[in-house]
Parts: C-alpha cells; sequence; structure tokens
C-alpha cells in the first residue's frame, strides 16, 4: 500500500548555489524541449495540472517549463472562477474543452481539482457535490490516461510562515503586486481546512495512472528543478527521446535538389553534418 501523502511530512529540499541552479535549469529545460519534439512525432499528448498554496511558486515553476517549450504545441490554461455559462455546465466541462490535441501539450495553473479544495472550504459546492466528484475526477483522469494522455499532477507546499514572507515581498514589489489579493490573506484563516482538504484529495485521488507529486516549496529554486525533473520524467517515460526519424520522401526530393546530405537517419543517432 502506498504511504499517504501528509503535507507536514513533505521534506524541505536542501538550498542550491545559484550556478549550479542555473546549469540544472538549462539542462532540464534541454530536455523538456527534447520531450516535446518527441511528443509531435508519437502523438503522445500530456496534460499538467499545478496544484498548491497561495505563492507556492506554480507560476514561476510554469514560467520556467513554457520558456523551453514551442508555444505551437503548448497551451497554459490560467483557471479561475468559472463564468456565467461555465456556471450552468458539468464542472468538468470547461476542463474537457481545454484538453491537448494529438502531440501537443496543456498545462492547468490550478485544475478541475478546485471542486474538492476551494469549493469544498468556501462553501460554493455542497457536500454532497464535492464528495460525488472524487469519483468523478478518478472517472475523468482515467478516460484521458486510457487514450493515450499522460496525467501529471503537481502539488507545491509552502509553510505558513513562508507563505507570509512571500505576501510582504509581493507587496513591496511593484511588478509583483498584481498577484496579491484580498482572499489570500482571508484564506489564511482556513489554512487547517486548506491541509485537510488537500489531503483528503490526495488519498481518494492519487491513482497508480495519475498520480500526485508533492513537492515542499520553501526552498524556490531547488523546488522548481524537482518540479520541472518529476514532470520530465513523467513525460519522457516509454519514448524514444532523439532525432526523430526522416521522411523518406523528404530525404530523396532533398538529394535531388541538394546532392548526397551525410546524414544519419536511424533515431537518436547523432548527424554527421
Amino acid at each position: 500500500m502506498a504511504q499517504k501523502i501528509r503535507l507536514s511530512k513533505l521534506k524541505r529540499l536542501p538550498k542550491i548555489d545559484f550556478d549550479i541552479y542555473d546549469a540544472r535549469l538549462t539542462e532540464l529545460q534541454h530536455r523538456l524541449e527534447r520531450v516535446q519534439h518527441a511528443h509531435l512525432f508519437t502523438g503522445d499528448r500530456g496534460v499538467i495540472a499545478f496544484e498548491g498554496m497561495d505563492a507556492a511558486g506554480k507560476g514561476g515553476a510554469i514560467r520556467r517549463i513554457s520558456w523551453a517549450l514551442d508555444p505551437r504545441s503548448l497551451k497554459v490554461w490560467p483557471i479561475g472562477a468559472p463564468d456565467e455559462i461555465e456556471k450552468k455546465q458539468h464542472y468538468l466541462q470547461r476542463f474537457w474543452s481545454r484538453m491537448p490535441a494529438r502531440g501537443q501539450l496543456a498545462i492547468f495553473d490550478r485544475s478541475w481539482y478546485g471542486r474538492v479544495l476551494v469549493e469544498r472550504v468556501e462553501g460554493f459546492a455542497k457536500p454532497d457535490e464535492w464528495k460525488r466528484a472524487y469519483k468523478e475526477i478518478n472517472e475523468f483522469e482515467r478516460q484521458l490516461t486510457d487514450s493515450g494522455t499522460r496525467v501529471i499532477k503537481i502539488f507545491l507546499h509552502i509553510s505558513k510562515d513562508e507563505q507570509l514572507r512571500r505576501f510582504e515581498e509581493r507587496l513591496r514589489n511593484p511588478l509583483k503586486r498584481w498577484k496579491l489579493s484580498y482572499e489570500d490573506f482571508r484564506n489564511r484563516d482556513k489554512w487547517d481546512q486548506y491541509v485537510e482538504a488537500i489531503e483528503d484529495m490526495f488519498d481518494k485521488t492519487s491513482t497508480k495512472y495519475a498520480p500526485w507529486h508533492a513537492v515542499q516549496g520553501d526552498n524556490k529554486p531547488a523546488a522548481r528543478l524537482e518540479t520541472i525533473k518529476l514532470i520530465v520524467e513523467a513525460l519522457s517515460r516509454g519514448i524514444e527521446i532523439g532525432e526523430p526519424p526522416i521522411d523518406p520522401k523528404v530525404l530523396k526530393v532533398a538529394r535531388q535538389e541538394l546532392g548526397k546530405i551525410p546524414l544519419v537517419e536511424r533515431r537518436g543517432k547523432p548527424r554527421k553534418d
């Protein structure tokens, strides 16, 4: 039986020197780029769902993932409260319509788990609605994985003291003030209720086909590296990462136009030119 995820038991990641962080981040971004190229040729799809405490570092991690990838086959969805039309639909409808096409990736900054987190704690969903949602979400993710979509779920956690420190930093920095809201402070009064809801979510929706990955994010650089590493590993599992094969028709016409081209056509081998 898998060990239950408990926020208080998450290990804080060690500090890392900036030069080491920068080198590792660059390496991981290059690996992400190669994974994306592989997905374009295999037709695999990936869905990355980010949840976490306010100011835990979701946006920073998503930015560094996005910088590495071709935006033509990546879509980032920032998820807020449903609009008036979405309120009349099943809560999963707006997520079905945002699923990636073949060969593409989608990142959700907040996700369908709002039903069992904020909607539960704030009373926007009735008890019978959010309790029923665990099964609905598991079935939703099962359908995605059965159809060949990889589902990676990341939860970024920080301590209450570190959250307050980051709130203060946002307040003092004009470029970050937009991230801070009244609700961010108000939600701290319901910290224990959120922890209970989060751990219930882990218990009921961390499955073999779509497990949760929880990262302690007090050390922001180390947490970013760990998060991106988890995503790279999940997206590349079972896929050959290397140079894509050359279409024989393209190679034939290219040689007619350009002459003999000294290329190795075997997937994964380097070019000789």
